[in-house]
């Protein structure tokens, strides 16, 4: 059985993790998420992606009894494999919604830091208990989750290995939107398809100035986005945007393929959908 599905619903597809009970991170998942990444990676026809693990939970982690039995040298290998795909997952040039139930646990929230929005059910809990089992994060948790909520609040949830509730994880700015159980795929896909309505090449050069800019000093951030700003001048989405802007006003222009129904482009918001 498969335990990643890819299931389309027009220019947006769903990353949908499949490997019960807990959709823990075993090496057979680890290698269809890295293939599914990279038919991401290069499909023309996908405009944005859903991360999601079901109705019940996200994901609770890697799969600890198939980590035990490793010694160091292969648990060495597994990391670096895990990490590189986690990392393909997180510079996919399309914009990545991922939607929260239940459990984002270790490598589970790892795997959600990757993504560029996160809408989360108003009863998850999310975490990075790692420290509990004497060892740390290693997909990532160190580095994303300090660089989203801060070096103080990312010391405190790795060191205590504690659970945050929906609550406090808005606060604290590790997800974005708070909503019902139910709501949270459908919420999550319809914010997918509000971006995916929008120019393809300006949200790839937006997330590439944003997440490598960043990690950057002031002047390094600013000739990237410079660059960037001038590589997406001449797309097509550009002259359509710039035409429709001086013949009908801002916020009217349609770029690329019509947006399937259920996708709002007439929102004057330039937020995600509301909490």
């Amino acid at each position: 059985m498969p335990r990643i599905r890819l299931e389309a619903d027009g220019p947006v597809v769903t990353l949908h993790l499949a490997n019960p009970p807990m959709n823990a991170f075993d090496s057979a998942q680890r290698r269809e998420l890295a293939a599914a990444a990279r038919e991401l990676t290069d499909a023309q026809d996908v405009r944005a992606v859903v991360l999601y693990g079901g109705e019940r939970l996200f994901a609770a982690g890697a799969d600890i009894k198939a980590l035990a039995a490793m010694g160091p040298e292969e648990v060495r290998r597994w990391n670096r494999a895990l990490q590189r795909t986690f990392d393909e997952i997180a510079r996919l040039p399309m914009p990545v919604v991922a939607a929260l139930t239940g459990y984002a646990l270790g490598g589970g929230l790892e795997l959600a830091l990757c993504a560029d929005y996160r809408v989360t059910a108003d009863d998850v809990l999310l975490g990075q208990p790692e420290v509990q089992l004497g060892i740390i994060p290693g997909s990532g948790g160190t580095q994303r989750l300090t660089r989203l909520v801060g070096p103080a609040r990312a010391k405190n949830l790795l060191m205590t290995g504690r659970r945050v509730d929906a609550q406090e994880a808005l606060r604290i700015g590790l997800v974005d939107e708070v909503v019902p159980p139910e709501s949270v795929y459908p919420d999550a896909l319809a914010y997918a398809k509000r971006l995916a309505a929008g120019p393809a090449a300006a949200l790839e050069a937006i997330k590439e100035a944003v997440d490598h800019g960043g990690d950057a000093a002031v002047s390094t951030g600013l000739a990237l986005e410079r660059s960037l700003f001038t590589g997406v001048f001449g797309t097509a989405d550009a002259a359509t945007g710039l035409r429709s802007f001086l013949e009908h006003g801002p916020g009217k222009a349609r770029f690329g393929d019509p947006v399937p129904d259920g996708g709002d482009t007439d929102r004057d918001d330039t937020k995600g959908p509301t909490t």
